[in-house]
């Protein structure tokens, strides 16, 4: 090869290279919301508040945990956006607005 081929050829196998590990890696590009060993709560009372707590224990006062079904899985999913726009007691309803 020619070192003008040579420099064409490196930057397109590098390229290929983090795009086959990334396929092969299952890496998400989306955040979830919780890491692993953990699951998202909301906070009672306000619009916007969220943690995370350990697998296996209860929610702390002032947190509850989200409907099956309706849980926020990765930043910014459907789940995610719904729960950001509501409000709930400390029994998990949502207040009306």
């Amino acid at each position: 090869m020619t070192t003008k081929q040579t420099r064409r050829t490196l930057p397109v196998l590098a390229v290929a290279g983090l795009t086959a590990t990334l396929l092969l890696t299952g890496c998400s590009i989306q955040d979830r919301v919780c890491g692993s060993g953990s699951y998202p709560v909301k906070a009672v009372g306000n619009s916007t508040g969220g943690d995370c707590v350990a697998d296996g224990q209860e929610p702390p006062e002032g947190w509850v945990r989200y409907p099956a079904g309706q849980v926020p899985e990765y930043v910014g999913d459907e789940w995610d956006r719904y729960w950001d726009t509501v409000v709930v007691d400390k029994d998990g309803r949502v207040v009306p607005n």
